[in-house]
């Protein structure tokens, strides 16, 4: 059983090789603008999840999804061949759902601040309700 360092350290080397074979050794049209933004390898070194993005439309994407699809053997040779771990780890394609996050949270902050932008407008023209001073002060008679 390999130490968490170790795999964290696999899985760097295993992005790299990933995303040069992606480069230099996959010739499928389907494969978009791809990159490779992390890798999580199991403990014990069997499975390597690859995370990925690609740059383009939602169809763009689906069919770069089909062609790491077909390239999963020979990346995972290249993988087996240049790391030199005795057992070579399955591989899994996922793509990244960060990208799609951020455009979300930066949406929902776009629209807090137009909301903070009416209420300050709002604010510049308030009045109090009632009395300017609410305290309560003792009559001239007493």
């Amino acid at each position: 059983m390999a130490d968490a360092g170790r795999a964290r350290k696999i899985g760097e080397r295993i992005q790299e090789i990933v995303a040069e074979t992606l480069e230099l050794k996959i010739k499928d049209p389907r494969l978009g603008f791809i990159t490779v933004t992390g890798v999580r390898v199991t403990p014990d070194l069997r499975e390597a999840t690859v995370f990925y993005t690609v740059l383009g439309t939602e169809e763009e994407a689906k069919s770069t999804a089909a062609a790491l699809e077909s390239g999963k053997g020979l990346v995972r040779s290249e993988i087996g061949k240049r790391t030199g771990i005795k057992f070579t780890p399955s591989v899994v394609f996922i793509r990244d759902a960060l990208p799609e996050n951020v455009r979300v949270i930066d949406d929902l902050l776009n629209e807090a601040r137009a909301a903070d932008k009416v209420v300050q407008e709002q604010a510049k023209e308030a009045k109090f309700a009632g009395e300017a001073d609410p305290y309560r002060k003792p009559s001239e008679d007493e």
